[in-house]
């Protein structure tokens, strides 16, 4: 996993001042640049765009079976190493974040063993930050 590059995603939010406060204030991402209808966020060195949407009627809501919790899908996050997700879970914790699954070490164990927890964005985008003791389990089958 040497020279992993930033990844780049770009997602609705149908209010750009809460969307600046919950990914800039929040959860402590610097903001890049920024236009009317968008914002760019450093989100642990990758590119984040919110993008002004007007909110859907009704939002897909759909979960998969993971580990004995429903994931809710789609959903997008990075990768962190086992430190800075443990601090990362303490700071949101402490900010009383509503976790949809709170942190917790998943497939404990087993290959492929992770500490995670999935929380969503004030427009129900949903986020997942996950960490690995081992990065070589990552891919692990």
């Amino acid at each position: 996993m040497d020279n992993i590059t930033p990844f780049h995603i770009a997602f609705p939010v149908d209010d750009l001042a809460a969307a600046r406060e919950f990914y800039g204030t929040h959860l402590g991402c610097p903001e890049g640049r920024s236009a009317p209808d968008w914002i760019d966020f450093n989100l642990f060195g990758h590119q984040i765009v919110a993008h002004l949407a007007p909110r859907a009627e009704k939002r897909l809501e759909h979960h998969n079976p993971v580990d004995g919790h429903a994931v809710p899908d789609p959903h997008f996050g990075v990768v962190l190493t086992m430190p800075v997700w443990e601090a990362f879970a303490a700071h949101l914790t402490a900010l009383g974040q509503k976790f949809e699954i709170a942190p917790y070490i998943r497939f404990k164990g087993e290959v492929g063993e992770q500490a995670t927890m999935f929380f969503y964005d004030p427009a129900g985008n949903a986020l997942e930050f996950k960490a690995f003791a081992d990065m070589t389990q990552v891919f692990a089958k």
